[in-house]
């Protein structure tokens, strides 16, 4: 295809163009312990983070944030989700902004959404910073959906493409998008369509709520060995549920990845993704409940029994991605500071102790098997 993009400047790392694929990662630690933050920053950079991203929801992460940007000098990004207001004051202490043009509508809901973004670019403009629009499956904004009759993958495609065209009419093209989905599948889909669509932007590549070990690597390399011989992708992540000290492993993974493809070694799965199907957001600094991880690893021991069943269980473990992004799984559990709601499709079924959860949960996944699903 030899897709060549327009760079994109992350202080001194190149996005895009000829440049190399960058790889990147988050912190799973509350970014208020700056100890912890910057012990997993050194941990992600040693292990060849080109990107390390940071949560900050409050004004207490922005203080830690502007300490942690006083004692490394690491590439950081500041990812707002729910919170694009905090932009004016990350801005200072960060080299890229992430923006979730599904959760704009959240805040100041009398205010276009054209002047938000507005808002954003001019800030990123007078800080010299890049901006990344993060387009997601269990967040695509309520108007995309429903211009789109619930069609996930033209919203996804959509929404970037708008917020790409408005960034360029108000002069700002320092930024990449990213268009991720659960589904390594409808990874390509939506990224083939948005690389020919717009084959000048710098995309970056990823499958979110990829999983546990070994499978959320198989769901990304099925995604980037599609698309990257293609052209398409310029920086990358895997997301997979670890626990805190092994962070550092979705940078090894990701690098491990890019190695292969560049030397033609494919993996070849053939069977997989036709039965039970367990999706994990990554742990990350928004994670309530440190026990998330372990729970996640606990249903799927406790799954393993229904593998050859066509089902998907998710495991989400915060307020950002948990309501929506358990809608569209056969069960899914949302994990708070204390307990656990249980959902099947976007039904509510109860809310439970950590220590509770798992024999309810087997109880619901028996009660679907029984109806008959495979």
């Amino acid at each position: 295809m030899g897709r060549k993009t327009r760079q994109v400047r992350v202080r001194d790392l190149v996005i895009g163009g000829d440049a190399p694929i960058s790889v990147q990662s988050m912190c799973a630690t509350h970014t208020q312990d700056i100890e912890a933050t910057l012990g997993q920053i050194h941990a992600l950079r040693e292990s060849g983070a080109d990107l390390i991203r940071i949560a900050v929801d409050n004004k207490s992460d922005v203080a830690a944030l502007a300490e942690i940007r006083r004692r490394t000098d690491a590439r950081l990004v500041v990812d707002l989700q729910e919170n694009f207001p905090l932009a004016e004051l990350v801005a200072p202490h960060v080299d890229k902004v992430r923006y979730n043009p599904g959760h704009l509508h959240h805040l100041e809901k009398d205010k276009d959404v054209r002047l938000k973004v507005e808002w954003i670019a001019g800030i990123a403009k007078k800080h010299d910073i890049a901006l990344r629009v993060g387009v997601n499956c269990g967040s695509v904004a309520p108007d995309f959906l429903k211009r789109y009759d619930g069609d996930h993958v033209r919203a996804i495609v959509e929404s970037a493409a708008w917020h790409c065209d408005l960034l360029d009419e108000l002069g700002f093209t320092n930024y990449v998008v990213s268009l991720k989905d659960s589904d390594p599948q409808k990874v390509v889909t939506c990224n083939k369509a948005f690389a020919e669509r717009r084959p000048d932007v710098p995309i970056h590549l990823g499958v979110t709520e990829a999983g546990l070990l070994p499978d959320g690597v198989i769901k990304t390399r099925i995604a980037f060995e599609q698309l990257i011989p293609l052209g398409i992708g310029d920086t990358l992540r895997v997301s997979l549920t670890l626990p805190n000290e092994r962070k550092h492993e979705e940078i090894t993974y990701g690098r491990q990845i890019l190695a292969d493809i560049s030397a033609g070694r494919y993996v070849s799965v053939p069977d997989f993704g036709k039965g039970l199907n367990i999706i994990s957001c990554p742990s990350c600094s928004r994670v309530e409940n440190a026990d998330f991880v372990e729970l996640a690893m606990r249903v799927k021991e406790m799954t393993a029994y229904a593998r050859e069943h066509k089902l998907t269980i998710a495991v989400m473990g915060c307020r950002v991605n948990g309501p929506g992004e358990t809608d569209d799984a056969d069960l899914g559990v949302w994990c708070g500071p204390s307990t656990v709601t249980l959902k099947r499709k976007s039904e509510t079924l109860g809310s439970y102790r950590y220590q509770e959860v798992l024999p309810v949960l087997r109880h619901e996944l028996d009660r679907i098997i029984a109806a008959g699903v495979r």
